[in-house]
């Protein structure tokens, strides 16, 4: 697990946290682009998987304690685990960042996968129960009712307990994709492509702007507008907003956060020789 970064935006700090590494099929990753190319970017083990991680932000803004996504958490199924071999580090990573959960008092989560939102519970006596006690929970709406209808191309993707007991209690509030603003400096926004509803996270203080872009653009390895991923539901219009983003990201010199990128929890974007490439921070 890569050790916490810490680094100033304006007049907020952000730590970027991992909830660790696991492992995922390289062709998912990377869909219809071809092994000979990706592997190029990341070598796979001899069952063809990678190793990723799951990347959350702490932003420190001086009145709040805000946390973006919460990565896999404890409740996966045995089996599934066994698939993906999750080192479930958020909470370690958290703490040595110098927070307790009790500190956290805005929690987002960009969609409802359970690798981006897995830590929003933990179970008690089996029963799930909120892991940040002191948080307001935020997430897309369209994002929880497509979960819902338990579709057979992803309803693997979706674990309830990580979000429905926030939902019944009133802790977590569903919200639409329109640009809203969460608190003061950090508004959310949807950037369909991955899933219909998911959200790119927006920090801004003191004229700087941070993204995190989710998955969309889940790794540096897919800087390339064309490399999208298999799990993309909607992989035409993952290819236009990622142009859409760059467009506004690379003049801006928006500091873009990566979600699943083993090495690079974040970094500048630029075009070099005709190609999209980026500069670490």
């Amino acid at each position: 697990m890569m050790s916490n970064q810490t680094i100033t935006l304006g007049d907020f700090e952000l730590t970027a946290l991992s909830d660790g590494t696991y492992v995922g099929d390289g062709g998912a990753f990377f869909g219809v682009v071809p092994k000979v190319l990706w592997q190029r970017k990341v070598k796979p083990d001899d069952m063809n998987r990678i190793k990723v991680s799951c990347n959350a932000v702490l932003v420190r803004t001086g009145k709040h304690t805000v946390l973006i996504e919460a990565g896999i958490g404890n409740k996966l199924p045995e089996k599934t685990k066994s698939f993906f071999l999750p080192e479930l580090k958020l909470m370690e990573s958290l703490a040595a960042s110098g927070t307790r959960r009790e500190e956290i008092d805005v929690v987002i989560n960009s969609h409802l996968h359970f690798d981006h939102c897995g830590w929003n519970t933990i179970y008690e006596n089996g029963v799930a129960v909120p892991n940040f006690p002191n948080a307001k929970y935020y997430a897309p709406k369209g994002e929880w009712e497509h979960g819902s209808l338990q579709l057979e191309r992803d309803r693997v993707s979706y674990i309830s307990d990580n979000y429905d007991p926030l939902i019944r209690t009133g802790q977590m509030q569903l919200l639409g994709g329109e640009l809203q603003e969460i608190i003061p400096g950090i508004s959310v926004q949807a950037w369909p492509g991955h899933t219909r509803n998911m959200w790119a996270v927006f920090v801004r203080s003191a004229g700087k702007t941070a993204c995190y872009i989710s998955d969309l653009i889940p790794t540096t390895w897919h800087l390339e507008p064309t490399w999208v991923m298999a799990y993309d539901l909607f992989p035409l219009e993952a290819i236009e907003n990622r142009k859409k983003y760059y467009e506004r990201a690379i003049p801006e010199q928006w500091l873009t956060m990566f979600t699943h990128d083993p090495d690079v929890p974040w970094a500048y974007i630029m075009r070099q020789d005709g190609k999209i490439s980026f500069q670490r921070v």
